[in-house]
């Protein structure tokens, strides 16, 4: 993915009091983080922010950590938090490979994947979110009852996606290749930008929830 860079964003995003920068190398003790120990829940590739925010703010009963590795679409969603701050979600800037660095065993109630980049080539499955690999640092950090949730418009990441829960050992809970006319998977659906986007464009949506 290329990116166009936008000026001071490392800047803004080095000094922001939204982002989490502390204990980088070692994982972070999240109930310090937020002074009370609710569950975790965290998006990887979180984007400019929106499904998260609002997910924060309907359940403040929940805390929430955003990943983002690009300053340049950080930025944005450090901007909305400027103008609506909300004390159960924090942002960081860092690479979703090493998730272990930042989150104990069992850490972590819930991950969300949200219209990940597809990685169309061959030779970059690897890089996928919901590649084998990436299930694997997903399995350590998640507590025993947790769960993934993941959203996709791109039909042929969905199916790699099954696969890669099958090959894995996981267990897949639900399933759609068509969520907006799903009711019982719809139900509560927070829209993305991109979803809002590619579903105004006719695109069906495609979702899964799988466990361990």
């Amino acid at each position: 993915m290329r990116l166009r860079k936008i000026k001071g964003a490392d800047e803004a995003v080095a000094t922001s009091p939204y982002v989490i920068h502390e204990d980088l190398e070692a994982p972070n003790d999240w109930h310090k983080i937020f002074n009370n120990d609710h569950p975790l829940h965290v998006e990887i590739g979180m984007g400019k922010g929106r499904f998260l925010m609002e997910l924060a703010k309907t359940n403040p009963q929940i805390n929430y950590i955003g990943i983002e590795r690009y300053t340049s679409v950080l930025i944005k969603a450090i901007k909305k938090m400027e103008a609506a701050p909300l004390p159960n979600l924090y942002f960081m800037c860092v690479d979703a490979a090493n998730l272990e660095q930042f989150f104990a065993p069992g850490d972590v109630m819930r991950i969300y994947l949200n219209f990940s980049d597809p990685w169309p080539k061959d030779r970059h499955a690897r890089r996928r979110l919901t590649s084998v690999e990436y299930l694997k640092r997903y399995d350590t950090i998640l507590s025993p009852s947790g769960q993934l949730e993941f959203k996709t418009d791109n039909e042929s990441l969905f199916d790699f996606s099954l696969e890669s829960i099958k090959e894995a050992g996981w267990k897949l809970l639900a399933c759609t290749r068509n969520l907006h006319q799903d009711p019982k998977m719809n139900l509560g659906n927070i829209m993305t930008e991109y979803e809002e986007k590619f579903s105004a464009q006719g695109n069906p949506i495609y979702k899964l929830i799988a466990a361990r």
